[in-house]
C-alpha cells in the first residue's frame, strides 16, 4: 500500500470549526474530564446507584479511557461526545444490574432462534436488516432501547417513550457534526440498532472502538474473550422483551462475523445470514464511513490500520476466509447459516428474502411480504444523499486476495 492517505477529511461545518478552535485555547482535560473517577462518580450520582455487577467491564474501561486520553487527540466536541457516551454506558450498566436485582425473573425469559445478520460493513447488511424487520413476527432492538434498556420498555408506551426523543437528538447529532454522514447511514432514535450498541456497556465492543483513534484499546479488543459479552447481550434482549414480547429477534452487527463460534455458544439455534459483496467495494466504502466517524471527534489524520480487517486487503481476506474455514470444519454448521449476495438483493430483493426463509424452514407470511414490498417502494436508492467514495488502483491490486472467497460464493467484481 502506498503512503497516500486512503481517506482525507472534508472541512468541518463552520460552527463546529469555530467551537473546536475556541476549545483549543482551553485546558480540555480539566474542562471536560475523561478520567475514570470522574466518569464513574458522575454515572453513580446521576442514577443514584453504585453496583456495576461483575468486573467484566473494569479492565476494558480503564484501557479505553487511557487510550482516549493518550491517543485520540479529541477536539472539544470530541471530548464532549466521548464523555456523554461513556456516562450513558456506565449508567446503563448500573440500571441493568439494579433492574435484575429487583426482577430476577427477567432471566427466565427465553431467546429462541434469533436471526443474526453478519458480513463486511457496506455489504448490504443494513438494507437487508431493514427489509427483514418488516416481518410483523420480528422484533428488532431500536436505537433508543439499545442505548437505555432500563426501565424495561413496555408495549403500551413503546412508541411514545421519552427515551426515543433523547436518543434521536443524540444520534442525529452525528449528521449535524458531519453532514456527510447522512448519506452513508441513516440515524434516528427509532430505527434498528446494531448489536455493538447493546454491548457498549461491557466496554468490549467494536461500537466503542469505531468512534475514536484508540490504538491501545483496539489492540486489547482483538484478544478479548467475547463469551461474557454475548451473555450480557442475551441478558439485554431478555430485559427488552420482558414487558414488550417479541416472537423472534432480528439482530445485526458486522463484528459478529469474527465471533460466530462464540455467538453459537450463547445462541446455539441462531439463524445466521451472511451477506456477500465485492470486498474491494466494501473496503472503499467502509474507509470513508470510518474516516467520517473519526473526524467528528478528532482532527488527526485517519489511520486505516485501526480497522485493518474491514479496510485493508490482507486482513479483510483473512477475516472472510476464517468464516469459510469454520463452515468447512463444522464449527459453524450449514444449518445455522444462509448466504445473501448483495447482487441478488439488488436484483430481486423478495426472491432473496424468500431464499433465506426457505433455508431456515421458516414461513414468510403474506402480510410480511406485503410490508416488505411497501417498504421497498417507499425507500428509493439515495434517499438520504449519495455516498461518494473512491476505489483506487492501490485497492484494485488486492483483488487476488479475494479470489477464493469470491469463487466460493459467486461474488462478482464491481469495478
Amino acid at each position: 500500500m502506498s503512503n497516500t492517505p486512503l481517506w482525507t477529511a472534508p472541512d468541518h461545518p463552520e460552527w463546529l470549526a469555530q467551537i473546536n478552535r475556541e476549545g483549543s485555547y482551553l485546558n480540555l482535560p480539566a474542562v471536560v474530564p475523561l478520567d475514570e473517577q470522574s466518569l464513574i462518580e458522575h454515572a453513580c450520582r446521576s442514577t443514584g446507584l453504585t453496583d456495576f455487577g461483575d468486573a467484566l467491564w473494569r479492565e476494558p474501561f480503564s484501557v479505553y479511557v487511557k487510550s482516549l486520553e493518550d491517543e485520540a487527540q479529541l477536539t472539544l466536541m470530541g471530548r464532549l461526545m466521548a464523555r456523554s457516551d461513556i456516562i450513558l454506558w456506565l449508567s446503563t450498566r448500573l440500571n441493568v444490574i439494579e433492574t435484575l436485582k429487583q426482577h430476577p425473573e427477567i432471566l427466565d425469559e427465553r431467546i429462541v432462534a434469533p436471526m443474526v445478520i453478519v458480513g463486511l460493513p457496506r455489504s448490504g447488511t443494513s438494507i437487508l436488516f431493514e427489509l427483514l424487520a418488516q416481518d410483523p413476527d420480528v422484533g428488532v432492538p431500536l436505537i433508543w432501547e439499545a442505548l437505555q434498556p432500563c426501565p424495561p420498555p413496555e408495549a403500551n408506551t413503546y412508541h411514545s417513550d421519552p427515551r426515543i426523543e433523547q436518543a434521536d437528538k443524540l444520534f442525529t447529532q452525528w449528521s449535524r457534526v458531519a453532514p456527510e454522514f447522512a448519506s452513508m447511514h441513516e440515524m434516528r432514535g427509532d430505527i434498528p440498532a446494531e448489536c455493538g450498541l447493546l454491548m457498549a456497556s461491557t466496554f468490549i465492543s467494536d461500537h466503542n472502538a469505531s468512534l475514536h483513534h484508540t490504538h491501545s484499546y483496539s489492540a486489547w479488543l482483538a484478544q478479548a474473550d467475547f463469551l461474557p459479552v454475548y451473555e450480557y447481550h442475551k441478558t439485554i434482549l431478555k430485559i427488552l422483551q420482558w414487558k414488550n414480547p417479541r416472537k423472534r429477534w432480528l439482530l445485526k452487527a458486522p463484528e459478529h462475523q469474527v465471533h460466530l463460534d462464540t455467538l453459537l455458544k450463547v445462541y446455539p439455534d441462531a439463524c445466521i445470514v451472511q451477506t456477500h459483496r465485492d470486498p474491494i467495494k466494501c473496503m472503499a466504502s467502509t474507509t470513508s464511513l470510518m474516516g467520517t466517524l473519526y473526524y467528528m471527534r478528532s482532527d488527526q489524520p485517519f489511520n486505516a490500520e485501526m480497522f485493518e480487517n474491514i479496510i485493508m486487503g490482507e486482513a479483510t481476506a483473512q477475516r472472510l476466509e476464517h468464516v469459510m474455514n469454520q463452515r468447512e470444519q463444522g464449527i459453524v454448521p450449514e444449518a445455522n447459516i444462509a448466504d445473501s449476495r448483495y447482487q441478488d438483493l439488488m436484483d430481486d430483493p423478495m426472491a432473496c428474502i424468500e431464499g433465506i426463509y426457505e433455508h431456515f424452514s421458516m414461513q414468510l407470511s403474506d402480510r410480511a411480504k406485503s410490508k416488505m414490498q411497501a417498504y421497498l417502494a417507499a425507500k428509493p436508492k439515495g434517499k438520504f444523499g449519495k455516498h461518494s467514495y473512491q476505489v483506487d488502483g492501490e485497492r484494485a491490486k488486492d483483488r487476488p486476495l479475494f479470489r477464493r472467497y469470491q469463487a466460493a460464493y459467486g461474488v462478482p467484481d464491481e469495478m
